[in-house]
């Protein structure tokens, strides 16, 4: 009879995910299942393709966005789609296939300019107040709060009439369009990073880090910060939609770029409003086209995100997932005979059991496991 042999077990630490398995997308990408992944996939798709057209806009587009003359003359005012202009030519002449391309780089600059202030601003005055508190916490909750009780579009109205003075320029327009934009985003930023740094400023992380002798700086922008910006990529997202519907809202309003100085599809969208009536569809729905699958796409990856952000949400999908698995692999037998037999119908012998119970206590290991590692 042999002794028996003492077994030690070895622990060893979790191998690091390479950095493309962490990125935020593709982290939530490999977590989407079914009718969620599928909604991410559009939106991104959507999404691409917007930013690849503005990058290359320049290079697809067959003309300039001010353009009234081609190669055989001038385009002519409202003419019907044709070989010369695929889409048609707009009210002043411009052709309409140019001035789409053209929009959608006006919208990715705005929305690139006006999202980095907002979060250059709002997240610094949100870790400021929330990690000191004191009368700065209450002013500036108080100048936030007012402001995001303001309608976002009239605000926006408010300060381009401030801000452009009749600029007609290509950046002064942009400019003027992202500061407008800028000043209605600057309170969700504020509000949601206050609200992280209030709660993760009383972890004991920060507390040790005061005992052994960081400085505020150190502890605000080393520790608080990195931990008060998981939210920021699906904020980034549904902001980013909203000022794509800003921009619009102010070019049609005749608030917006000149159709001189850039291409907007807001303000195209405003000169041909008396079109309509007239039967000439061709110069309001290319652009207002390009605004709404614009925005369906991003939003639905802001909504993809925002859903599979929730640990319950994964849970309940892991789970219903490894239950049909099992219930489709294991094999269940009766006792007592076959199941037409008396007293063996419906009974499950606990080998069975003890699979399904394994299965899922084996899954909610593995949720509990990601939610730390996130």
């Amino acid at each position: 009879m042999s002794a028996p042999t003492a077994t030690t077990a070895v622990q060893t630490a979790p191998a690091k995910r390479p950095l493309r398995d962490r990125l935020p997308v593709v982290k939530q990408f490999r977590q989407s299942v079914g009718l969620q992944r599928a909604m991410l996939v559009i939106g991104l798709v959507v999404t691409g393709v917007f930013v690849l057209i503005a990058i290359l806009a320049p290079l697809v587009a067959p003309y300039r966005f001010n353009q009234l003359r081609g190669d055989d003359g001038s385009f002519g005012t409202q003419q019907a789609p044709n070989a010369t202009n695929l889409l048609g030519t707009t009210v002043g002449g411009y052709d309409v296939l140019s001035r789409v391309l053209w929009g959608a780089q006006t919208a990715l600059f705005v929305i690139v300019s006006a999202i980095i202030l907002s979060i250059f601003i709002g997240v610094l005055l949100g870790l400021v107040a929330g990690y000191f508190g004191g009368w700065l916490d209450r002013v500036l909750v108080v100048v936030c709060d007012a402001v995001y009780a303001f309608p976002s579009l009239l605000l926006a109205i408010v300060m381009s009439i401030v801000i452009s003075r009749g600029q007609s320029s290509l950046w002064g327009g942009i400019l003027a369009a992202a500061i407008s934009i800028t000043v209605v985003f600057i309170p969700q930023y504020f509000r949601v990073i206050r609200s992280e740094v209030v709660r993760i400023k009383s972890e004991a992380f920060v507390e040790s880090a005061k005992v052994i002798g960081a400085s505020s700086s150190r502890i605000m922008f080393r520790h608080v910060l990195r931990n008060a910006t998981r939210t920021l990529p699906l904020i980034i997202t549904l902001n980013a939609s909203e000022a794509i519907l800003t921009l619009a809202g102010l070019g049609f309003l005749g608030f917006g770029i000149e159709p001189t100085a850039a291409a907007e599809w807001g303000y195209d969208l405003n000169r041909s409003v008396s079109d309509v009536t007239s039967g000439i569809w061709w110069t309001a729905l290319f652009p207002g086209l390009a605004i709404v699958l614009v925005v369906l796409g991003i939003t639905l990856v802001g909504e993809s995100l925002n859903d599979l952000s929730d640990p319950r949400l994964r849970s309940r999908r892991r789970v219903g997932a490894s239950s049909g698995s099992v219930a489709a692999t294991s094999s269940i037998t009766t006792t007592g005979g076959t199941p037409d037999s008396p007293g063996g119908a419906g009974m499950m012998d606990a080998e069975s059991l003890g699979v399904v119970s394994d299965a899922a206590a084996d899954s909610d290991q593995e949720n509990r496991r990601e939610d730390e590692r996130s």
